[in-house]
């Protein structure tokens, strides 16, 4: 199977702008997301899909393969189907930019989905809620699925509602997702006439436009200590625990590079 990676990134970030190019001991964000996409050997290729001439000249520099896109897209989903257009294979892979702690485990489990159901056209991950602070946050989003891990709904309030048993462990989002080009193109065909969909636009989560629509969206859970950049604390965060792996690799000369 021909698998291809995209990474969209863009500089006008509402949140947080820039942010690709925020710097992480001494790498742009952009680069440490590449670099674990690289590592998974399923990819026949990783590329950065960007509309912004500072991250494109920026990926040019560090040997990273980049596409320039629309500056149109509303969506990552949608700079990643025009990706589709030019570039053919049999499933594309979206990693999200502000995710620079991505493993490559983690990113490979949105894949393998499709090897097991041929008929799957879109997949993406879920991780347990560990800090509490995740589970009220709006900046996290929470799945819920049904016990076969099939989507049902995303949501930025903590939810479901635990009222019959508060055992229930609560999972967030985490952005890597796997497309068939079938299902790229009902995302992007539908967005060009009707926009986002009604829930999709009031949560403002892409991946809501397929469950609107009926699509069914394998979730796998992951255990993945991955941190989404959406603001500048966030990014503080991440560069601590880059620079603790970086200095314990110094330490013990081993462990997993993530370099």
């Amino acid at each position: 199977m021909n698998i291809i990676a995209v990474i969209p990134a863009r500089y006008k970030s509402s949140r947080f702008p820039g942010k690709p190019l925020a710097d992480i001991c001494g790498k742009p964000m952009i680069w440490w997301v590449y670099r674990q996409a690289r590592k998974v050997a399923d990819f026949s290729a990783v590329y950065v899909a960007t509309d912004d001439d500072k991250i494109f000249d920026t990926c040019k520099s560090l040997d990273i393969q980049v596409i320039m896109t629309s500056g149109s897209h509303r969506t990552g989903t949608d700079r990643v189907g025009e990706v589709a257009e030019k570039i053919p294979a049999d499933l594309y892979v979206n990693i999200q930019g502000d995710e620079p702690l991505l493993e490559p485990e983690t990113i490979r489990a949105a894949i393998t989905p499709f090897y097991s159901d041929p008929g799957l056209q879109v997949s993406n991950l879920m991780a347990r809620i560990k800090d509490p602070v995740d589970a009220v946050n709006c900046t996290v989003p929470k799945v819920i699925t049904n016990k076969e891990g099939v989507g049902i709904y995303l949501t930025r309030a903590t939810a479901p509602y635990p009222k019959g048993s508060l055992e229930y462990a609560y999972y967030k989002q985490v952005c890597v997702y796997g497309f068939k080009p079938e299902a790229l193109r009902f995302y992007c065909d539908y967005g060009k006439k009707y926009g986002k969909a009604k829930i999709e636009a009031v949560e403002d989560i892409e991946i809501l436009r397929f469950i609107e629509n009926g699509w069914k969206v394998q979730y796998t859970e992951v255990e993945s200590d991955t941190v989404a950049v959406d603001t500048p604390n966030d990014l503080e965060k991440v560069r601590c625990l880059v620079q603790k792996k970086l200095n314990s690799q110094n330490i013990d000369g081993g462990g997993t590079s993530i370099i």
